[in-house]
Order: C-alpha cells, then sequence, then structure tokens
C-alpha cells in the first residue's frame, strides 16, 4: 500500500497552510514498498522521516519510554482490506498494548484490527483519516460490537463515502473514517458525505477529479448540508434500535435519482406534461419570459405543447434578451475574476511557488462563480484546474524554476534565452516529474 503518498501528502498540507514540518513515522511490512517510502521521503525533501519494516500489527515499532505506543498528533492510513492474517505473530487476547478492550475482531478479518491500532496510537487530542472498505460500517458480530463501543465514544468525527472502482487491486467502493478524540465525548453526531458519484472513468479505473475532492473538502469542513450528499447524522438516529449502530450509507443519505415518470397519456396522444415543465423551474426563475415562448396550452388539462419547430428552440432561448441578460452577468463574474488576478498572474517570477499560485487563483474563482445562477461552480473550477495540469502548469513551472527565463520583449515573440529555455522545456519537465513519483 502506498502509505507514503498520504504521509506525504499530510505534510506538504501542513507546511504549506501552517508552516509547520512535520515530523514523519510509518511503518510497512512489503520489503519493497518499505524501501519506496524512504526513497520518496528523501526525494521530496523530509529526509528525517522514520520509516520502519515490519508487521504493525504483531511487531509495532514506535513505542513511548514505558513500553507504551507512542502516540501522535496525525495518522493518515490506507491498511490491506479483509486481511485473514492480521493476528500472525501476536495473541490478541493479551494484547500488550490494550488495543482490543472494545472487541477482538474476526479472525478472518482485520479491518477493525487497524482501526483499533490507530484509535490506540492517537493522543487525546489527535485526530486520523483512515481508508476502509465499506464492510467496517455494515457487518455484525465482533466487529458490530466494536462499532457500536466506537461510535458510543464519539470518535468517529465523519465518514466519506468513496466512489467504487478508485483504488487498484480491488474495485470495492471505499469510505474515509476521520477520527477525532478532541471533545469526542461531547460529540452529537456523525457528519456522512456521499461522494460515490463524484468521478470520471480513467481508463478501467475510476479517478477523483480536482473539483470532487474541493467539493468533499469544502462540504466536511465547513459542514454544510447538501440534499442527497452530505448531512450532519445525530447519534440519536445512528443508535436508534432500527439503525442499531450500522452506519451503512444508504440509511442516512439517499443518493438515487429522482425517478423518470413516464405518462402514459402523453405518450398516446401527445403533448408535454406540465409537471415535466415545472421541474425546470430553477432555470424559469432566471429566464421567465422564455417559458411562454417556448410552450402553450394544449387541448387538455395537466398538458402543453411546443409553440416553435423542434430546430428553432435553441436559437430562440439564446436570443432571448433574458438569456442575454444571464450571459452578460455570467461574464461579468468571469471578468471580476480576471481584473482580480491578471496582476498575479503577470507577477509571476522566479522563486514564486506554483501550488500556492494555482490554490489562490481556483479558489478565489471558485468563490467569485458560487454567485453564479445555473452553474454548478465546481465545474468552472474543473476547467481551470485541467487547464493547469494540461498547458499552465509547465508554463509556471518554467517561469519559477528556471533561471535564465526573461519576460519577451516588447515586439517580439521571444528572446533567445527565452527559446533556449523553451527547448529544454520538456526534459526539464520529465525530470521534475520523474523527482515526485
Amino acid at each position: 500500500m502506498w502509505f507514503w503518498l498520504l504521509l506525504l501528502k499530510a505534510h506538504d498540507e501542513a507546511k504549506g497552510r501552517t508552516g509547520l514540518d512535520l515530523a514523519l513515522y510509518g511503518q510497512e511490512m512489503d520489503n519493497a514498498t518499505s524501501a519506496l517510502a524512504r526513497m520518496n521521503m528523501i526525494l521530496h525533501d523530509c529526509p528525517t522521516a522514520e520509516i520502519w519494516k515490519d508487521n504493525t500489527l504483531s511487531s509495532p515499532h514506535f513505542k513511548a519510554p514505558d513500553g507504551r505506543l507512542k502516540t501522535f498528533d496525525f495518522i493518515v492510513a490506507n491498511f490491506p482490506f479483509s486481511t485473514k492474517a492480521w493476528s500472525n505473530g501476536f495473541d490478541p487476547a493479551n494484547d500488550l498494548y490494550g488495543r482490543f478492550a472494545y472487541g477482538i475482531p474476526p479472525k478472518k478479518n482485520g479491518d477493525y484490527a487497524f482501526l483499533l491500532h490507530i484509535l490506540t496510537c492517537l493522543k487525546s487530542t489527535g485526530k486520523g483519516a483512515v481508508i476502509h472498505p465499506h464492510g467496517v460500517l455494515f457487518r455484525g458480530g465482533a466487529e458490530a460490537t466494536i462499532r457500536r463501543e466506537i461510535v458510543k465514544r464519539g470518535y468517529i468525527k465523519g465518514i466519506i463515502g468513496l466512489p467504487a472502482n478508485l483504488f487498484y487491486g480491488t474495485g470495492i467502493p471505499a469510505c474515509i473514517l476521520v477520527l477525532d478524540k478532541e471533545n469526542a465525548h461531547a460529540r452529537k453526531g456523525i457528519f456522512i458525505v456521499d461522494a460515490s458519484k463524484g468521478f470520471v472513468k480513467d481508463g478501467n479505473k475510476n479517478r477523483l477529479r480536482a473539483q470532487d475532492i474541493h467539493r468533499i473538502v469544502d462540504t466536511f469542513t465547513r459542514q454544510l448540508e447538501v440534499p442527497r450528499y452530505a448531512r450532519m447524522v445525530p447519534l440519536s438516529e445512528i443508535s436508534d434500535p432500527k439503525n442499531d449502530f450500522n452506519l451503512n450509507l444508504p440509511r442516512y443519505i439517499d443518493t438515487t435519482d429522482p425517478e423518470d415518470l413516464q405518462d402514459i397519456d402523453g405518450h398516446l396522444r401527445g403533448g408535454i406534461p406540465n409537471r415535466d415543465i415545472d421541474a425546470l423551474d430553477r432555470y424559469w426563475e432566471v429566464i421567465p419570459a422564455v417559458r411562454p415562448l417556448l410552450f402553450e396550452s394544449a387541448d387538455r388539462t395537466g398538458f402543453s405543447r411546443l409553440k416553435l419547430p423542434v430546430g428553432e428552440v435553441k436559437t430562440a432561448i439564446l436570443g432571448h434578451a433574458e438569456f442575454a441578460a444571464f450571459n452578460a452577468s455570467v461574464t461579468a463574474l468571469f471578468e471580476k475574476w480576471k481584473k482580480a488576478n491578471a496582476p498575479r498572474l503577470k507577477a509571476i517570477k522566479p522563486g514564486d511557488h506554483p501550488k500556492a499560485l494555482i490554490e489562490t487563483l481556483s479558489d478565489e474563482l471558485l468563490a467569485v462563480f458560487g454567485e453564479a445562477r445555473l452553474i454548478d461552480p465546481y465545474d468552472v473550477y474543473q476547467r481551470l484546474m485541467d487547464y493547469w495540469e494540461g498547458t499552465m502548469q509547465d508554463d509556471v513551472f518554467l517561469i519559477t524554476q528556471a533561471a535564465g527565463w526573461m519576460p519577451p520583449s516588447r515586439g517580439s515573440s521571444s528572446s533567445p534565452r527565452n527559446r533556449r529555455a523553451k527547448s529544454s522545456r520538456t526534459s526539464r519537465w520529465a525530470s521534475r516529474s520523474s523527482s515526485r513519483t
């Protein structure tokens, strides 16, 4: 498991946002993976990271002077799902570190063994994010007993459901358990996000886009309740006998698409049911005069018909004054963002930080288009991030990291020094990419 990617990401986020240079610790049983982790820590400027090769459950390496497990401020983990040999090398019933006080996981499934180890390794104010298969949310038996105890103590702050087929080696859907011991006793609910539908196909796997990740982070951080996506579920609802501490996401968030109702009378006799037109109310709120332009009452109650030929509908909408006003309002939002950020883009210079730049640009774009109607601001955000990934990122890295770069002189497309920089752009970027792999 590429646990070191999680460590490095957490380290970079903490350093970028707070300036804290976190000390990194990791343990991995596989020899090749642990060696790869140590190499990447050096390549990513974390040479002091301590990576240990051994079995985390049977031979935990990081311990306090008194022999108990060392505790941490933050833990991120992506352990092997449903491992059957989790208890090899030690006796869980007589665990030296007291990790299984809430119950012993099933012999053939170690998901909760890793979770209990992580909870033991968190400080009293510690926080964690652990990737799990969905089974930990609803399986019965010993796991149900452990889950009940963990939920009662308020250790689970949130659950984020992820799309299926994200990870190599398995196509099952996964979730992130967000753990937080700080003020756990006062926690009154679990914030649940079902982000299982936010992804894009990428070859034979699914992939989270930048907009999917940003939407998850925004929703969870702000604890936003979004219909069919996220809500705060009170512990009273989770503990209700009908749920009995079952955390299966569909119990609490219904993500099914509204049923597409078929009107038999409309199919047989023609016409458009008024309820189908009414369902587009978010559009009629913005362009109300377009509705009577397109539709008129049919010859029977509850039905309408088009006033224009189908081929003329698009032209009629695009040429309408209300649509033109809507288009102008969206353009004005883009110009507002452009005016605020053009000076920032023109001031890019060697030594600047590209990641900080795109984070500022994209967050401001998202904030500005939050005012737009009929447009998902995260779709706009994704357009910028796609351009950044495909084109702009290379150019910004070239400017900020190439000492020989200079702005082209007015009246010419490029100077000799710029041409030399451009000619080496591919090899320079390939070298930089390989160093971050």
